[in-house]
């Protein structure tokens, strides 16, 4: 939901029961309150601060959930205590997003590093929004204020409180899900409020983990950054965020939500089971126990195989695409049964494919996918003890010679690697580690003597990396701070080679022809590269933390290859925010 609890809290399918209560007549999650949405075309009309729940009714606004509506849920974080958005700030920027899909000016598309190449084929226009419905916690919620009390509370009875615990089968019962996530100040704390707290919040974790794990067949999530600029979410950003290590502004409700979590999740493994794809529930239930933070139970080979649906131990060995026996046991956890499958002739320097839809793309490695998944060192010990070789190179669209190092997350993975002799000057380990670890694993990388300034054949590096994915990451500005320290260059201005740039001048293309702001963020981005500084990638991408940063270290407002200084650049992707920052700094 909102307030510093968490996001917005959304939408069910709901009927009023003979007893007068309001129940679920389909979905995993109970519904005891009715949901209330707000037409999109009426939500263009309002302007400044959101009005309540009580206001709207008054004025008609409000509609009760009906079958045939097409909903979208919005999930956001409060930017006060009394009330979600003080100034009118985050309305703003969704009506300006919402607007930009009605008129067809904005699609929704992947991130730079997915949509490589094809920046066309996973976009989505979204053309029912002008005729949709809002889930809002605050319109939809009567008398809701930032929470005293925990959902698990004894004013269980109020019209308030049963709402809030209707709130995951709101999410169940809503056609898209949208996490508003632009980057702006909380009022009242005078902190940061972004992508990277979103994730953090418990609440919303759990609203995420409702849309993901429903049984529908649109589960994505669309995050929106600006009135210019919606993704959706990497796959890696959310298995990351288990409930359990979300933050609670009331601590109980830890428990209560765990519990949301876990029911959300074995249904979505009991719907793959009978339905299929089997290599989507071979993924989720090896995933089972990490997700719900619970210990992992050592398989028997037997046991291994009935498990995860295996008609014989051949099957399991045998490298195809998808789920493998091998991947099975790797995200399980499970060593033992590793080095069991490979004594039965499994592939251990196998390359994956099949799962890019789960975040891990076709040709790496299994030594890459235990890295960057997360796994324990142990896990990684074992694939390069039973002969997997640390330093096979997966060549990335975008020409980065990636490598097990290049994915490690754990200083334990540097560890490993370093005691297996793995080669860290192939590629430079810190461009991957910028982009995808954290500042514990980027510190183990400096310590073992890894160069910040360093940049692999595709003229791409640490710097940059860390600028260009740093938002979902709180660890960001940690890590940019130690590059800086270790003679990262705050003014290097980036030289792309190859492939990478290659895919730079298409975009430039598209960028002369219709301007920045009419490019797709995938395009803007792209032609933005060539001489771009840290601090214009940071501009471009609306990083509000990494901009002050590199702005208290010197950074100079310097323009790229194109002429775009970084005020400019911050223009074209609607991050507004930015600009009385970067003119002041400049001035």
């Amino acid at each position: 939901m909102g307030s510093s609890q968490g996001s917005a809290q959304g939408s069910g399918t709901s009927e009023v029961a003979e007893d007068g209560m309001t129940s679920c007549n389909t979905g995993v999650h109970q519904c005891s309150f009715p949901m209330y949405v707000v037409k999109v075309s009426d939500f263009l009309e309002m302007e400044g601060v959101p009005e309540p729940h009580h206001v709207l009714r008054r004025k008609g606004l409000l509609h009760e959930w009906q079958p045939s509506m097409f909903v979208i849920f919005v999930s956001h974080q409060w930017l006060g205590n009394g009330s979600p958005d003080p100034s009118g700030q985050q309305m703003t920027v969704l009506r300006r997003a919402l607007q930009s899909w009605t008129d067809g000016s904005m699609t929704v598309e992947v991130d730079l590093m997915r949509t490589f190449g094809d920046q066309r084929r996973f976009t989505s226009s979204y053309e029912r929004v002008a005729t949709a419905y809002l889930f809002l916690d605050w319109f939809a919620i009567p008398q809701l204020t930032e929470r005293a009390d925990g959902v698990n509370d004894d004013a269980t009875t109020s019209d308030t409180a049963r709402a809030v615990q209707s709130i995951p089968a709101y999410v169940e019962s809503c056609d898209m899900f949208v996490a508003l996530v632009p980057d702006l100040v909380h009022s009242d704390t005078g902190l940061q409020c972004n992508y990277g707290t979103w994730l953090s919040r418990g609440w919303c974790r759990a609203e995420l983990w409702c849309r993901l794990f429903s049984n529908r067949e649109d589960t994505r999530v669309v995050l929106i950054f600006s009135g210019r600029e919606a993704l959706f979410i990497m796959p890696l950003d959310w298995q990351r965020s288990l409930i359990a290590d979300g933050l609670f502004t009331v601590e109980c409700d830890r428990t209560v939500v765990m519990k949301l979590g876990e029911r959300a999740l074995r249904s979505k493994i009991e719907h793959l089971d009978r339905w299929g794809p089997l290599t989507d529930y071979r993924f989720y239930l090896a995933q089972e126990p990490r997700l719900l933070n619970q210990q992992h139970g050592g398989f028997s080979l037997q046991g291994f195989l009935r498990h995860f649906s295996f008609p014989s131990l051949h099957d399991a060995v045998k490298h195809e695409s998808g789920m493998t026996g091998m991947l099975c046991a790797l995200f399980a956890g499970d060593a033992d049964i590793l080095q069991s499958l490979v004594k039965h002739s499994a592939d251990v320097n196998a390359r994956i494919s099949g799962i890019a839809h789960l975040g891990y793309s076709d040709t790496l490695t299994l030594l890459m996918v235990a890295a960057y998944s997360s796994q324990e060192p142990k896990i990684l010990s074992t694939l390069i003890m039973s002969r997997a070789d640390p330093d096979t190179v997966c060549v990335s669209e975008a020409g980065s010679l990636v490598t097990a190092a290049w994915l490690a997350t754990q200083p334990g993975h540097v560890q490993v690697l370093l005691e297996k002799k793995a080669d860290l000057a192939a590629s430079p380990p810190l461009t991957g580690a910028g982009a995808v670890s954290n500042a514990r694993t980027v510190k183990a990388f400096l310590e073992a003597r890894c160069d910040a300034g360093h940049v692999s054949p595709n003229g791409f590096g640490p710097m940059y990396s860390t600028a260009f994915c740093g938002r979902g990451s709180p660890d960001a500005p940690a890590i940019l701070q130690m590059l800086l320290s270790s003679r990262g260059d705050a003014n290097a201005r980036a030289k792309p080679r190859g492939l990478l740039y290659k895919e730079c001048l298409r975009a430039r293309v598209s960028a002369a022809l219709w301007g920045l702001e009419g490019c797709t963020v995938y395009q803007r981005q792209m032609a933005s590269l060539p001489g771009a500084t840290p601090l214009s990638i940071a501009a471009v991408m609306g990083d509000q933390r990494l901009v002050r940063l590199l702005l208290e270290h010197d950074a100079e407002p310097v323009a790229n290859d194109r002429g775009d200084t970084p005020e400019d650049l911050a223009k074209a992707a609607g991050h507004t925010d930015l600009l009385p920052i970067l003119s002041t700094f400049h001035v």
